[in-house]
């Protein structure tokens, strides 16, 4: 008969794993709100019940040593499953709120607008709103949904997708030098071309799309956040490349306006991924609901929009 399996303590496995991440002891005792010698003490521990080092001190960051990474997989593993068996059999309460985490520019510019129609009809629930100002969704931490964007469209994850990601030209009615938007992609030199990243992904890709079209020097605008570059263009300092979902209520509203061409269909995807704990929230299927509602709302073709 094997002899009874003896384990280390969740609290040290806990520590090893906090440290590993952050590759600073003072640093993980402050997220597990420990003092440094405590968590000292639970590594100690923790090589002595293997009997290896675990860690290689004498470099300026703390790293794991080969005995270390070994225990630090199967630690952080453990802990994921318990994280997730806690989730699944002790369900949410109805006063959590259920996180979202969602690109900055999209919660500004359609998610926002449309809150009062989920409180309408869920006046129980609560949604706590984070946002992200970079190119990717980080999908750590603990919301319990992320609207992700998918650059080559959905994965084998368990996704909803919300809609397509379509290309469109926008600017104002009457640019601030007072000239009238250009009427074609021809005529665009001259003008300033206004980007929401600094990568120039949108325009470069929507350029290359379009057919026998001559070679321009153009003028450039660059921001980190569409919901910047969208206000530029309203405010008449150019034309900006976005997607249509984006700007579906300010060209509705009449603050915008798609000067020429058909939206470019470029492949890419936004998708709301749920965590296993927004998947046993009770909000969840409200939550959902309310997400395709107002997608099927905006997706409808309009004016302008085309």
């Amino acid at each position: 008969m094997d002899r009874n399996l003896r384990t280390p303590s969740l609290q040290a496995l806990q520590a090893l794993v906090q440290v590993a991440d952050t590759r600073n002891f003072t640093e993980a005792a402050r997220q597990l709100h420990l003092t440094q010698s405590a968590i000292s003490r639970q590594i100690q521990q923790l090589e002595e019940h293997y009997q290896t080092v675990l860690f290689d001190r004498t470099s300026r960051k703390v790293a794991l040593t080969e005995h270390g990474r070994e225990v630090y997989e199967v630690a952080r593993d453990l802990l994921k499953s318990l994280r997730t068996l806690e989730q699944r059999l002790a369900p949410a309460p109805l006063d959590r709120p259920f996180r979202i985490r969602i690109f900055v520019s999209l919660a500004v510019r359609w998610l926002l607008p449309r809150l009062s129609s989920f409180y309408a009809v869920n006046p129980g629930l609560t949604l706590s709103i984070e946002t992200v100002s970079g190119e990717l969704v980080d999908e750590g931490g603990d919301c319990d949904a992320y609207v992700l964007y998918l650059p080559g469209g959905l994965d084998d994850r368990r996704l909803t997708p919300l809609f397509d990601e379509y290309l469109i030209p926008v600017c104002a009615a009457q640019l601030n030098d007072g000239r009238a938007p250009p009427c074609s992609a021809e005529a665009l030199g001259g003008h300033s071309l206004i980007h929401g990243s600094t990568s120039r992904g949108e325009w470069n890709l929507w350029l290359k799309a379009q057919k026998n079209l001559p070679a321009h020097s153009y003028q450039h605008l660059l921001f980190n956040l569409d919901d910047l570059a969208l206000d530029a263009a309203a405010r008449g300092l150019g034309i900006a490349m976005t997607d249509r979902m984006l700007a579906h209520d300010a060209v509705v509203r009449g603050d915008l306006v798609v000067p020429f061409g058909e939206a470019l269909k470029t492949g890419g995807v936004y998708a709301l991924w749920l965590r296993d704990s927004g998947v046993a929230h009770p909000a969840c299927q409200a939550v959902l609901n309310w997400f395709e509602e107002q997608v099927e709302q905006t997706v409808q073709p309009r004016k302008g929009l085309r």
